[in-house]
C-alpha cells in the first residue's frame, strides 16, 4: 500500500471516530489535573493509562514524590521483531487550578471544544489514542514500536522528568512531540527558543529616609540600574530575548532599601548564543559604592533549532498533501520537553497536537473538525516512520 493509500484510509476512518474523540476529550478535560495537585494528576494519569491498556499496551508507572508519577507506554503489534522505536511525547499537567472548571466548563460550540487543557494538552493526548486507534482498525503494523512518555510536570519546568526524557529519546529513532499546533493555522513548530531564568539579588544598607539617608546603601536603586543594563542585553534580530518580569525590594516606605531582588526570563534561539549570554550576567558587578549582587540561574531548555526537525517536517509535509491539508512549520519563543530532547541530538517534530486557541486562558479552545486529519497525520507518520 503506497503512504498515499495509507493517508486516505486513516481520515476516512478518522472523520467518522471525531464524535468519539470529542466524547474521550471531555473525560479528559474534566478530570482535572493542576501541575501542583499530585492526587488528581495521578488520577487523571490512571485514566489515561486504562486507555491504552484497552487498546493492548503495556503501561509502567514511573512514582514521583514531589509532583504526579509520569506514564511510560509502549505498544507492537507487528509481526516479529520491531525495526526500532518511535517516542510520542506530552504530558498530563495543566496550568489550571483545582476548581477551574467551574469558571471554564468542558463545551462544545461553534465547531470548538472548550475547556481547561484542551489545547494545552489534553487534546494532544486524545489524537495519540485516535491515532493508535487507526492503525488497529485499518490491520496496519508499523515497522517500528511506539512509545508514548507522558509526563507530570511539564508545565513548571519539566525538572523530575527531565532524566526520563532524555533516556527515552535516546532509545528512539524520533520524538513527535504532542504540544499544540501553532496558531492560528496548525503549523507545526520546527524550532524553539531556549528558555532560562536569571536571579539578580542585591543587598544594600539600611537607614532612616529622613534622617540619615546618606549612610544607607539604596537596594531598590541599585537593580534599577542593573535592570537598565540587562535590558540593553536583547538582541531580537538574533533571537535573544531578556525580560525582567518579577522584581521586589524593600522594607518600608521610610527605611532604605536593604534588599531587592529580580527574576529575568532568558530566551535564546541558537545554542551557541547560550555561553555568551550567560557570561554577560555573571560578569555583571555593582554600580552603587556598596552595594553587593549576586547573579545565580541560566538557561534550563536549550533551543530546538531547525536542523533538528527539518527531516521530520519534509516527511510530515508529504504525508499532509497526501491528506489534502497544507501543513506550514513555524518558529516560536515558548519551549517544550522537545527542546530537551533535540538538545541530545534525536530528531524531533513538535506542534503535532490539537489545532486551537488560546491557551493557558479562559477561553482556551481546539477546533473538532481538524481532529480527525491531525489523529491521521501522526498515524501515517507512525505508520511510515
Amino acid at each position: 500500500m503506497s503512504e498515499e493509500q495509507f493517508t486516505r484510509k486513516f481520515v476516512h476512518d478518522l472523520r467518522a471516530h471525531e464524535p468519539e474523540m470529542v466524547r474521550l476529550l471531555g473525560r479528559f478535560v474534566r478530570a482535572e489535573s493542576p501541575s501542583y495537585n499530585k492526587n488528581a494528576v495521578d488520577q487523571f494519569g490512571r485514566m489515561v493509562a486504562v486507555e491504552w491498556r484497552k487498546r493492548g499496551a503495556t503501561v509502567k508507572i514511573l512514582p514521583q514524590n514531589r509532583c504526579g508519577n509520569h506514564l511510560l507506554v509502549r505498544f507492537w503489534r507487528g509481526p516479529g521483531r520491531s525495526k526500532g522505536r518511535i517516542l510520542l511525547l506530552g504530558h498530563l499537567d495543566t496550568v489550571y487550578d483545582q476548581g477551574a472548571l467551574v469558571e471554564m466548563p468542558f463545551r462544545v460550540a461553534q465547531g470548538r471544544a472548550w475547556g481547561p487543557g484542551t489545547f494545552d494538552m489534553k487534546g494532544g493526548l486524545v489524537l495519540a489514542l485516535a491515532a493508535v486507534d487507526s492503525l488497529i482498525h485499518a490491520g496496519i503494523h508499523p515497522r517500528k514500536e511506539i512509545a508514548c512518555l507522558w509526563t507530570s510536570d511539564e508545565e513548571i519546568g519539566s525538572e523530575s522528568s527531565r532524566r526520563d526524557i532524555e533516556r527515552e529519546a535516546r532509545l528512539s529513532d524520533a520524538v513527535l512531540v504532542l504540544e499544540p499546533a501553532a496558531e492560528p493555522h496548525g503549523a507545526l513548530k520546527t524550532a524553539r527558543k531556549g528558555v532560562g531564568e536569571i536571579e539578580m539579588r542585591v543587598t544594600g544598607r539600611a537607614a532612616h529616609s529622613g534622617l540619615k539617608p546618606e549612610t544607607g546603601i539604596n537596594a531598590v536603586y541599585e537593580l534599577a540600574l542593573q535592570i537598565a543594563r540587562v535590558a540593553k542585553f536583547n538582541q531580537p534580530r538574533r533571537g535573544i530575548g531578556v525580560n525582567v518580569n518579577i522584581a521586589a525590594g524593600g522594607t518600608r516606605p521610610n527605611v532604605i532599601a536593604p534588599e531587592a531582588h529580580a527574576v529575568v526570563d532568558l530566551r535564546v534561539a541558537r545554542v551557541s548564543d547560550i555561553p555568551r549570554i550567560e557570561k554577560r550576567f555573571r560578569a555583571l558587578r555593582p554600580i552603587l559604592p556598596g552595594a553587593k549582587l549576586e547573579v545565580a540561574g541560566g538557561v534550563s531548555r536549550p533551543p530546538m533549532e531547525r536542523k533538528m526537525s527539518s527531516a521530520l517536517y519534509r516527511k510530515a509535509q508529504a504525508l499532509a498533501s497526501d491528506l489534502g491539508m497544507k501543513l506550514e512549520e513555524q518558529s516560536v519563543g515558548g519551549g517544550s520537553d522537545g527542546n530537551l530532547t533535540a538538545a541530545i541530538g534525536v530528531p524531533t517534530l513538535d506542534g503535532l497536537g490539537a489545532v486551537g486557541a488560546d491557551a493557558h486562558s479562559l477561553s482556551e479552545n481546539i477546533i473538532v473538525k481538524e481532529l480527525g486529519p491531525r489523529a491521521a497525520l501522526i498515524a501515517a507518520l507512525l505508520a511510515t516512520l
